[in-house]
């Protein structure tokens, strides 16, 4: 079922909510179809699949508003959903922020065809999916050193989204993702560490292949092989690249509008200044092709385009939908999302840090002695100072070179120090949503033995 295929779903929905009383309302349609498989010692250990269609509706009378969801598209349910949303809605408080988009605001652009999310190839058999799994975990025993392989797995999905809307607007798109990922084992007993690669793409012809998957969690886990606890004190850390987009996470997320509005954010006070290093820029890019944040209109139907989320060091502005932006009477930054369970809100696709010059070697040489994580539990932030702390695990560097692997540490800071002194290192993944290198920062406080 194509997205235009689900779109007169949407459309009745609409019209079972005008008959309903609705004033306005905006209809979203989801058909997916997935696929998980997972293997532990040469045979198939779990299966899951899952296909159906999600309806959303969301109901407008007045300033007051209503959402309500089924996986049932019969008529009479659709009718049934209308009425049940509008009943809720005259009950609601009213919120004078909520309202549909301006038809004139509408993006022109319906569909996702520019941006090659969706794999043109038939959907992959469970059978193949098994033998990418076999294939990961295959590779990742054959690496010395390699007890066992705790899980191995390879899973598929489809996506075809419609939104539709009584300002007009009826728009959709498909989107594919495959994957293969695999979790290795080194050592027995107390002794044990384990570590994790994968890899998802769009579209299959970009996968890597499995046995590469296998053989790198196998490889970061021997790297791990007699851990223990780095040294107590106040230290540079290099976040790796492959965990350094939490970082810059915690920066998008105190930039929300939603946050924002509410005045629970460390960062309400810093619009127009500099919040990252002045060499610095990260761009969200909701148009790149063949990745999985890309969007080519937002949840309420307005254009995306590229955004400078902090230019040159300096934050340019909030991540808002069209709610958030009156409450703080700005216009949205066409960043609305949403499920089929609740109204839009504003959150941020895919985005590029700018990266340095340096290689991840480089900056080690240039952080001397401190530590390189590679992996993080746990988080104890306060949303409202940026006051840090988070167990980590990773590697000791003495003289700029890798000494000892460690586990069971906690580094601590606060966020708006932290970011300020970040220096990129040049090896993002250009294929992630979030391209974001490995980063030095000052002034961490480590504690460990």
């Amino acid at each position: 079922m194509s997205h235009s295929e689900i779109a007169p779903l949407t459309e009745a929905l609409l019209s079972a909510a005008k008959a309903a009383g609705a004033d306005a309302a905006d209809a979203i349609a989801v058909d997916g179809t997935s696929i998980r498989i997972e293997v532990l010692n040469g045979a198939l250990e779990m299966a899951e699949r899952s296909e159906g269609v999600d309806l959303g509706l969301r109901v407008l009378v007045g300033q007051r508003q209503a959402c309500v969801s089924a996986s049932d598209t019969e008529p009479g349910t659709l009718t049934e959903m209308a009425e049940r949303a509008v009943a809720m809605a005259r009950l609601a408080p009213e919120d004078p922020n909520i309202g549909l988009a301006e038809p004139e605001a509408l993006s022109d652009i319906r569909d996702g065809d520019a941006l090659d999310l969706n794999d043109p190839g038939e959907n992959p058999d469970p059978a193949g999916l098994e033998v990418r799994a076999l294939e990961a975990e295959a590779a990742a025993l054959a690496v010395n050193g390699i007890s066992q392989v705790s899980t191995a797995g390879a899973g598929y999905s489809r996506r075809r989204i419609h939104l539709a809307a009584s300002n007009g607007f009826s728009g959709g798109y498909a989107r594919s993702d495959h994957s293969v990922f695999c979790v290795a084992i080194t050592g027995e007993g107390t002794g044990m560490e384990r570590d994790y690669f994968g890899d998802g793409r769009n579209h299959l012809s970009d996968l890597m292949h499995a046995s590469d998957v296998g053989r790198i969690a196998a490889e970061r886990t021997v790297a791990r092989a007699g851990a223990k606890k780095p040294p107590t004190g106040a230290f540079p850390v290099i976040y790796d690249e492959r965990i350094s987009s939490g970082l810059i996470g915690h920066l998008l997320s105190a930039t929300n509008g939603v946050s924002i509005a509410r005045g629970s954010s460390w960062a309400r006070d810093l619009l127009g200044e500099e919040v990252l290093p002045a060499h610095l820029s990260l761009i969200e890019e909701p148009h790149r092709p063949r990745t999985s944040g890309s969007r080519p209109f937002d949840a309420e139907g307005l254009p995306t385009r590229d955004r400078a989320i902090v230019e040159n060091g300096v934050l340019t502005g909030w991540t808002l939908d069209l709610a958030s932006g009156r409450q703080l009477d700005m216009p949205s930054t066409a960043s609305a999302s949403r499920g089929t369970g609740g109204p839009p809100s504003p959150s941020v696709g895919n985005v590029r840090l700018t990266a340095g010059d340096a290689s991840l070697e480089a900056l080690l040489a240039d952080m001397g002695t401190g530590l390189l994580i590679t992996s993080m539990i746990g988080s104890s932030i306060n949303a409202t100072t940026g006051d840090y702390s988070r167990g980590a695990s990773g590697f000791w560097v003495e003289n700029g070179e890798i000494t000892y692997p460690v586990n069971e540490c906690t580094v601590a800071g606060n966020l708006k120090d932290m970011l300020r002194t970040i220096v990129p290192a040049n090896d993002a993944r250009p294929h992630l949503s979030r391209v974001v290198p490995s980063l030095l920062v000052e002034g961490l406080t480590i504690a460990g033995a």
